[in-house]
């Protein structure tokens, strides 16, 4: 087919062939871009023909969502010094007041500024003062979640969970979810996964496994390249692991070696992958960042 066929082709309605003019506007297809139509009812008797093609040209679009090298992890930046948050969760602060994750490198540089001064504790994001309990540190959340905050509904649903409460935390993984929270995908994949206050279902843990994934949620990309790894789909898995890797995930260094070892990931692949790790990880530094997990370290021990 000459190009100017296929162009011909594709401004036609698929079922009956009607051209699209300035008074007859064409539709795509829900699921892929291979037809258009000029009604539903084309579209539907259409459908018995284009079934077979569209589900493979959707699985391919899929295909190019999923193994997109997201521009950085779920979690962002911090907010102050605008610096990639580290994966490690206990590196960063999360505020209740804003709903925003602060780096301990700012956390801490603020509290010196505060000892310093003689000032109130406050947040080093919104400067709201610092609360002391977990009751009022509860209403914060509520009152963002009020406000329609998914990070807030998704540690509300953290705090369900944690209390073993699943119908209640699915609920809010739920919504914070449907607002586009990538760390209330996760959850909800796992809950789907084991069957915690929902129906087990596979098919929708994969579902939001890979929504997590493609919004840069390392642990998500490691989970779904095991689960190709033991369906037997190599290719894939080996792709999972070098995007989470470059994220600067340590768990998945270990998969993609001994993909290599087993001749499944080039020592290309693997080279460029562990250079793309160390730039994470080196990313995620600063001489603030160092000072305040000295700081810790010590406090620590002197408490061990």
């Amino acid at each position: 087919m000459s190009e100017d066929t296929a162009a011909d082709t594709s401004s036609c309605c698929a079922s009956c062939g009607i051209a699209e003019v300035d008074d007859m506007k064409l539709s795509e297809c829900a699921d892929c871009d291979l037809a258009k139509y000029c009604s539903d009812g084309c579209q539907k008797e259409h459908k018995s023909q284009h079934e077979e093609a569209c589900k493979k040209r959707a699985a391919e679009l899929r295909d190019e969502i999923l193994f997109r090298q997201p521009e950085s992890s779920h979690l962002g930046d911090c907010p102050i010094c605008c610096l990639p948050l580290p994966l490690d969760l206990k590196k960063s602060i999360m505020y209740s007041c804003c709903s925003k994750m602060i780096c301990k490198g700012c956390s801490h540089a603020n509290k010196i500024r505060e000892w310093e001064g003689s000032l109130q504790q406050r947040c080093p994001f919104c400067r709201k003062l610092s609360i002391e309990t977990d009751e009022e540190r509860d209403k914060r959340w509520m009152k963002r979640i009020e406000a329609n905050d998914s990070v807030a509904m998704t540690q509300k649903g953290i705090q369900q969970f944690m209390k073993g409460d699943y119908s209640s935390a699915f609920e809010y993984f739920t919504r914070a979810a449907g607002l586009g929270d990538i760390a209330a995908h996760y959850n909800l994949s796992c809950m789907y996964h084991n069957g915690q206050g929902v129906e087990k279902d596979r098919e929708k843990g994969i579902h939001y496994m890979e929504e997590a994934a493609i919004g840069g949620h390392p642990a998500a990309r490691y989970n779904l390249g095991w689960n190709e790894w033991n369906n037997g789909n190599s290719e894939k898995a080996v792709q999972h692991f070098i995007i989470a890797v470059t994220q600067g995930d340590d768990e998945s260094i270990k998969n993609l070696m001994f993909s290599f070892k087993e001749g499944y990931a080039s020592k290309d692949d693997l080279a460029a992958a562990l250079r793309a790790h160390q730039a994470a990880i080196d990313a995620t530094k600063s001489p603030q960042r160092d000072a305040a997990e000295a700081y810790y370290r010590n406090k620590d021990s002197i408490n061990a």
